[in-house]
């Protein structure tokens, strides 16, 4: 939280994420989001807030096993109505499947990551998603959920509209 809040008193604007699904509690991912919620109303340095869901190699590892899909939904909704203060809650479809992510877009995430070409960290601990997806399939999966695509940089400002 130092760090995001000093990065924040020098002028710069972060991203944020909250890996869940391995040791913690519900009550240690409320309080999470919480520091995160004060930290945003007295800085408003965040961008962005990224749940992401925990990808164990093995379904026997000593962590529990994946987050079911309802899991994920309820971690993006109640991150977003707990995060009021942030603009944007991200799906990030390489932990969470394309299909999820679609559906996501209707639970409160406004960003879906992008284009990637092929993803390693996630997929060294075990994603069984995707590697990667074209322009093509983004603007695919956002219009599927009945939205309209918008290309933008890393600050969130747009780059372009796809009608």
């Amino acid at each position: 939280m130092e760090v995001h809040r000093t990065a924040h008193e020098l002028g710069l604007r972060t991203h944020t994420t909250m890996l869940y699904g391995a040791i913690e509690s519900h009550e240690d991912r409320i309080d999470h989001m919480l520091k995160l919620r004060e930290l945003q109303d007295e800085t408003n340095g965040f961008l962005v807030f990224i749940p992401l869901s925990m990808q164990p190699k093995s379904p026997k590892a000593g962590i529990r096993r994946r987050n079911s899909a309802f899991e994920d939904l309820k971690t993006i909704a109640i991150s977003r109505l707990m995060l009021d203060n942030f603009n944007h809650i991200k799906a990030y479809f390489i932990n969470i499947g394309l299909q999820l992510t679609q559906v996501s877009l209707a639970m409160g995430a406004s960003d879906v990551h992008g284009t990637i070409v092929k993803e390693r960290i996630s997929h060294a601990a075990g994603a069984l998603t995707p590697e990667g997806i074209t322009r093509e399939e983004l603007i695919w999966l956002v219009k599927g959920a009945g939205r309209i695509p918008v290309e933008r940089d890393t600050f969130y400002n747009e780059i372009r509209v796809y009608d």
